[in-house]
C-alpha cells in the first residue's frame, strides 16, 4: 500500500511564479543599482562601515607571536584575530582590556602567561 505523502512536492508553477518574482526583484535592483552609479536619483539607501582600529597586530607584535600564538595564549579563534587586525571585527570587552594592557605592560604579561605561552 503506498502512502501518499503530502506537501512534499511543490507544483511547476509555484516553482515557476517564484523565480519569476525573484528574477524581477533583481533586474529592478540592478537597474536602481545603475542609476544610482550614473547619479540619477534613487531610493538607495548607501551604508559605509569604518572598522575601529583595535590594535591587536601591535600587542601581538609585542608579543612577538603569530597570529595563531597569540590566539592560543589569550583564548580565541585565530580567525578571530584575523578579523580584528583587518578591522572587521572589533574585540570583546574583556579582549580590548587585555590588548590595552598587553600594548601597556606586554613584559609582565609575558611573565603572568609564561606557562601558557611556552607551549
Amino acid at each position: 500500500m503506498a502512502k501518499k505523502i503530502v506537501g512534499a512536492k511543490k507544483s511547476k508553477a509555484t516553482r515557476s511564479a517564484k523565480r519569476s518574482r525573484l528574477a524581477e526583484d533583481l533586474m529592478a535592483g540592478l537597474d536602481e543599482l545603475r542609476d544610482y552609479i550614473a547619479g540619477k536619483p534613487t531610493k538607495v539607501i548607501v551604508h559605509t562601515v569604518v572598522p575601529s582600529d583595535t590594535d591587536a597586530r601591535e600587542a601581538r607584535h609585542k608579543l612577538g607571536l603569530s597570529q595563531r600564538e597569540f590566539a592560543a595564549v589569550i583564548g580565541t579563534g585565530v580567525g578571530t584575530v584575523r578579523k580584528w587586525e583587518l578591522g572587521t571585527r572589533r574585540p570583546s570587552g574583556a579582549a580590548r582590556t587585555l590588548i590595552k594592557v598587553i600594548k601597556r605592560e606586554p613584559k609582565a604579561v609575558r611573565r603572568a602567561l609564561k606557562d601558557q605561552m611556552a607551549s
